[in-house]
């Protein structure tokens, strides 16, 4: 863990209890004098404090001293993701937060399940826990929404991932790319889109959704 989360932190002194005392001192076994860094994740400061007191129950720490120590992707990524099933977004967000992925806009296309429905407190905590261990200094941005058109008008420079000739490479500059749930765009949605702003991946297999989004995020950001 390169950090621990607290909403407070930046505060000359704080109390941790519950599961913060528990994980820093049964999983982490941290003990009394010791520093450990925490974030509040509104800024870019990362805050040491002093392990000033500590018992069964709670601990005490004390702000020894604070920096700005900002940790992120070089580039930014905007993926614009057709709503597939939450389990298999669980799963990848993870990878996805450590990839560098900037935000997500969870978008119902037409080929997406209208019963689909993304859980933002439960992705919010796994991208917390995500942070925490990979050492980012701001969460990934998650928003919902309505349909791909939509979308569009506020990001038109939004890039297609399909079959195309015009493939994906590490020199392309893509800010915002679109990217199909299972069974793909529909032809609609696919002539919203000039011919030179639909990509494609270097492979002949077909890929599942998620694995289009890791794919896409390593090509640009790794």
């Amino acid at each position: 863990m390169q950090y621990l989360f607290h909403p407070q932190a930046s505060q000359p002194s704080l109390e941790l209890r519950g599961d913060e005392h528990r994980y820093i001192f049964k999983v982490r076994r941290h003990r009394e004098g010791e520093e450990i860094a925490l974030r509040n994740l509104q800024d870019n400061q990362i805050h040491f404090y002093t392990i000033s007191s500590l018992d069964k129950k709670q601990a005490l720490l004390t702000l020894s001293s604070s920096k700005t120590l900002e940790v992120k992707a070089k580039k930014s990524l905007h993926i614009a993701w057709c709503v597939i099933d939450p389990k298999s977004v669980e799963k990848v967000l993870p990878t996805l937060n450590e990839i560098g992925i900037e935000k997500i806009s969870f978008i119902y296309c037409k080929r997406s399940q209208k019963s689909f429905k993304p859980d933002f407190k439960r992705l919010e905590k796994i991208l917390l826990n995500s942070s925490q261990q990979c050492g980012r200094s701001q969460l990934m941005e998650l928003e919902m929404v309505d349909n791909l058109e939509d979308f569009l008008k506020s990001h038109p420079e939004t890039l297609m991932l399909n079959f195309s000739e015009n493939i994906l490479s590490k020199k392309s500059n893509i800010k915002t790319i679109a990217i199909g749930c299972e069974g793909g765009f529909t032809e609609e949605e696919i002539a919203l889109f000039e011919p030179e702003k639909i990509i494609g991946l270097d492979s002949p297999l077909i890929l599942k959704s998620e694995s289009a989004v890791c794919a896409v995020g390593v090509k640009l950001l790794l």
